[in-house]
């Protein structure tokens, strides 16, 4: 149990600094937003409503035994924003878990998630996520229920087309996932991935639009009498 709080406690911490950076280069960059023109905002509108998520990268089990392995993973998902910052995501994830020269076994999850993305007006944003998924072995063999969460960052690449990194916590409701109970806690996992967020639909509505003076607006021209 003592693990498991050390590593909320760094979750915790990892998540407040991402914010606390976030907050500064938002002040920051508010005050450089102020003279751009509508055309130059409607720019930064890159993101759209829904997007098909893909990634590929590796896993590794935190359970009972020594000398776990860091095996493949890939997942593919649906996003779709609910807000100007915040979305659903719901994701398929195939990877195998290892433990050296005596666990070896491939699973696969169904995962439903609600990101928060701290900026998702700008082309580099921080995103933190948490939900509930469905674990299951290789043609279901066993099954289970598990909550996870993580945090990553994106970069966009092109208008509709958003370079990721991220990492989760899997937590399984369950002490059985390598068939060893040991311990008074129940099995995790890791999973770090690389991947794309490809959108379509409407752009997402820049919540600080109405804050930046236009041509327009900043020049109002007096009525002739």
């Amino acid at each position: 149990m003592l693990i498991a709080k050390s590593k909320f406690t760094i979750f915790f911490y990892v998540v407040f600094l991402l914010v606390f950076i976030q907050d500064i280069s938002s002040q920051e960059e508010t005050k450089s937003d102020n003279t751009k023109t509508f055309n130059e905002l409607r720019i930064s509108e890159v993101r759209g409503t829904n997007a098909l998520s893909l990634g590929i990268g590796t896993s590794v089990m935190n359970g009972d035994l020594s000398n776990p392995m860091f095996e493949i993973y890939s997942h593919i998902g649906y996003k779709r924003f609910l807000g100007s910052s915040v979305a659903i995501n719901l994701g398929y994830h195939k990877f195998n878990l290892a433990y050296e020269d005596v666990f070896n076994e491939g699973f696969m999850s169904f995962d439903l998630n609600l990101e928060w993305y701290l900026s998702s007006h700008r082309k580099f944003t921080p995103f933190i996520f948490a939900g509930g998924g469905y674990h299951a072995a290789n043609y279901f063999e066993t099954t289970e229920t598990k909550a996870q969460g993580g945090l990553g960052f994106e970069v966009l690449v092109t208008d509709r087309v958003g370079l990721k990194l991220f990492a989760d916590y899997n937590y399984m409701f369950t002490d059985e996932l390598e068939g060893v109970v040991f311990g008074a806690s129940d099995d995790a996992y890791w999973r770090v991935a690389i991947g794309l967020n490809i959108y379509f639909g409407n752009f997402l509505k820049n919540k600080f639009a109405k804050k930046i003076p236009t041509v327009i607006n900043s020049n109002q021209l007096a009525d002739d009498y």
